[in-house]
């Protein structure tokens, strides 16, 4: 008797744990709404954010099973693409509202940029951080981490254009040119680099340890069973039908999105929070599936994986996110521009910089993790009061 209550007791858990996520996410979206609906913003903007930070774990969940199918570079390329479209949705949703507020504009463009100061400094530091206390010191592919810096550099430097263009008062239609330019060389970039990543260079990319399920191995690890499987339904889904859901979690994400984008920018100019700060929120919103599936790795040593991950994403934040929403910002008729301004850019440099050196060697630990993570925290004191 005492044996079948400890099994259900074991099965209730992992339930819990394994749909949780889903079962807050859609309860916070649909509070959010109700919130929305009496003119509480303070509130609806909270429940919407984690309602889109929780579906958006689920969906980070689902793609890292359509990743260990797919195995490396293709399974960090799923889950960063997964992951950069919550981000380029989001943003998008808030730049819709430019017709209200002008200055939502800003906002975007911070929330570009602090997507790589996000996944650079909190995702690999925090990673970094923790997987070094557990393991002293972890190794990885330092040709993964040379390649994704030169990108990234290269990258910096393109965006620099249309601000040094602003700096040396061009009009506005020679930033607006720039920038359209910009846009297609880094679309054009990001091709090249897809082809190098998944086809001509794909042993850049590989992890130097085996890739697993951090919560099967959990489990087979307390029930001492060799032949432990896992009950999470997702797992029971083909390809296709895992590439579905994870649309069909991003259309409810779309939805929370909405709210948090109207009531977030009321409340963000309502208590005068800086274009900065409020792109740092939407970054942190929008990265910490990610955070959570590196930590994670990071545990299992698995830091090759993290590193895919934290600069893969990185990577696909300004080659994709910024080509793509240029377009939509075109189609709907909104003038967005990739002036960035001075501490953006400034942040964005040191940040290539300071992940070069820490992952060139090969090899990680906490102290480097810690580094970033100091990092972090002096850029969102300046980005506070910028």
């Amino acid at each position: 008797m005492d044996t079948d209550i400890r099994k259900e007791d074991k099965k209730l858990r992992y339930f819990i744990e394994d749909y949780w996520d889903i079962f807050v996410g859609v309860v916070a979206i649909f509070v959010a709404f109700y919130f929305h609906t009496f003119g509480q913003g303070g509130l609806s903007t909270l429940f919407a954010a984690i309602g889109i930070g929780s579906l958006s774990l689920t969906v980070s969940e689902v793609a890292e099973i359509l990743s260990e199918r797919l195995q490396e570079p293709y399974g960090s390329f799923v889950l960063t693409l997964s992951a950069v479209i919550v981000e380029i949705m989001l943003l998008y949703i808030i730049l819709l509202q430019v017709s209200t507020n002008p200055d939502v504009v800003e906002t975007v463009k911070g929330g570009i940029i602090a997507a790589v100061i996000v996944d650079m400094n909190v995702l690999l530091g925090l990673a970094v951080f923790l997987g070094g206390l557990k393991f002293t010191e972890q190794q990885h592919n330092k040709e993964t981490s040379s390649a994704y810096t030169t990108i990234l550099f290269v990258t910096s430097v393109a965006l620099l254009v249309p601000s040094l263009l602003n700096q040396s008062k061009h009009t506005l239609a020679t930033i607006e040119e720039a920038s359209i330019l910009i846009a297609i060389l880094l679309m054009i970039f990001y091709i090249f680099i897809l082809v190098f990543q998944t086809k001509t260079h794909t042993h850049f990319f590989k992890q130097t340890a085996r890739s697993r399920i951090f919560r099967l191995k959990r489990k087979m690890q307390e029930n001492e069973e060799s032949s432990a499987t896992d009950d999470y339904i997702f797992e029971k889904f083909n390809n296709l039908g895992l590439i579905i859901s994870i649309f069909i979690f991003i259309a409810i994400i779309a939805l929370g999105a909405e709210v948090f984008a109207k009531d977030g920018i009321i409340l963000a100019k309502e208590y005068g929070i800086s274009a900065g700060l409020s792109g740092l929120i939407i970054a942190i919103v929008a990265v910490s599936p990610e955070i959570v599936t590196a930590i994670k790795a990071a545990k299992n040593d698995e830091i090759q994986r993290v590193v895919n991950i934290a600069m893969g994403a990185s990577t696909v934040s300004i080659l994709l996110t910024v080509p793509i929403l240029m377009t939509l910002a075109y189609m709907s008729g909104i003038r967005l521009t990739l002036d960035f301004t001075p501490l953006e850019i400034g942040a964005l440099i040191l940040t290539i910089i300071l992940a070069w050196k820490t992952t060139d060697e090969g090899h990680t630990n906490y102290f480097e993790g810690i580094s970033h993570l100091m990092f972090f925290a002096a850029f969102a004191i300046i980005a506070i009061y910028y």
